[in-house]
This record gives C-alpha cells, sequence and structure tokens, in this order.
C-alpha cells in the first residue's frame, strides 16, 4: 500500500494536481474539501480530522494540505492527536510566496489582502456573495476597511486572471500589486513531505 493521501483544502486542489502530474507523483492521491470553509474556519479542524479517519486504513501515509487558515492552533491540536502533518506556515499564502518574500510583505504592509489565482477566478462566489456583500454592501467597511493593499499571488501568468485580480481590488478600495509566485515553493513542500527519497532525485 504505497499510496500517499493528501486532505487539502479545495482552494489547492487544481495546484496540487498540477505539481502531482508535472512531476509523475503517481502514488499522490487527493481529497479536497470546500475552499467555502475558509469564511468558517473553525469548521476546518473537524471536517479534516473527519477525513483522516475514514483514509487511515487506505493509504500508507496521510498529509495535510491546509495551513493553520485561521484556526488559531485548533487544526494542529488535531492533527497532533491523529499523528499527521501538514504544510507549514499560518496561510496558505505563505506557502505559494515562500516564507521569506510573505514575511516581507506582511511586514511592508500588515493590512494586505491576498488573492490566488484560485481566489481571483472565485473572488464573486467566495468573497463578495460568500460574505454577503452583495447583499449587505454596507459590510464592505466592516470586512475590510484595516486593509490598506490587495497583493495577487500568480501561479502562472494569466491575463484574464490578472484583470480579475485588479477588478477584486477596486472593488474592494484597495492598491493592487502583483507577485508571480510560480508553484516552486508548493512543490518542494510537497517534495519534503510526501515523495519518497528515491522519488524525489
Amino acid at each position: 500500500m504505497d499510496r500517499v493521501l493528501v486532505i487539502a483544502c479545495g482552494a489547492l486542489a487544481h495546484d496540487l494536481v498540477r505539481v502531482r502530474d508535472a512531476n509523475d507523483w503517481h502514488h499522490l492521491e487527493f481529497q479536497c474539501l470546500p475552499a467555502e470553509l475558509h469564511n468558517r474556519p473553525q469548521k476546518i479542524p473537524a471536517a479534516v480530522r473527519e477525513k483522516i479517519r475514514a483514509a487511515r486504513d487506505e493509504f500508507r501515509e496521510i498529509f495535510v494540505g491546509y495551513s493553520d487558515c485561521g484556526t488559531g492552533g485548533e487544526l494542529d491540536r488535531v492533527l497532533e492527536e491523529e499523528g499527521v502533518e501538514r504544510l507549514p506556515g499560518a496561510h496558505c499564502y505563505e506557502m505559494f510566496a515562500g516564507s521569506r518574500a510573505f514575511n516581507a510583505l506582511h511586514e511592508a504592509e500588515i493590512g494586505t489582502f491576498y488573492l490566488t489565482d484560485f481566489l481571483a477566478r472565485h473572488f464573486e462566489r467566495l468573497i463578495v456573495r460568500g460574505l454577503g456583500l452583495d447583499r449587505h454592501p454596507d459590510l464592505l467597511p466592516m470586512v475590510f476597511g484595516n486593509y490598506r493593499k490587495l497583493v495577487y499571488l500568480a501561479q502562472r501568468d494569466d491575463a484574464e486572471l490578472d484583470a480579475r485580480a485588479r477588478e477584486a481590488a477596486e472593488f474592494l478600495g484597495l492598491e493592487y500589486e502583483k507577485l508571480q509566485t510560480g508553484d516552486d515553493h508548493l512543490e518542494s513542500a510537497l517534495r519534503v513531505r510526501v515523495v519518497p527519497v528515491n522519488d524525489a532525485a
């Protein structure tokens, strides 16, 4: 039983599959939870635990494709109890940008809202409708009033996604910045944690 399961956020699904297929890591399988859980992070730990327990007897190893993601350490507590590791960092944004670049962005402007390719594509569904901003526009300054900048962490060079990210920044009334990240940091995280040594070269 050589299969390795990655239980991941739905926001990472396409990126994880792209990295796996580019490296022929055929032993990796993914089960993804809804990306909408990011709007209710308190539900993430229990949902991850349920997935782990349901899959434990089917895979050689289980790994979690979440960062802390706003759970306030609760996800780490669950993973310690279950004996499962996760991706490094406090946010998936750190995983895409790399810790050094992400920390520099955070220190330069703590009031930064981040988008990935997935969030740029689904901004309307996950942010506007997901937070009720379409029905209650008066919530916009309450939710985003402390933000000053939107940084788009782009995994791919895509003009359409760039345009959507710019529109998102305009909608939120934030300064716009784009950082091309690629998949290097995500690939490194997977290579170190879930790729056997004889396959990682």
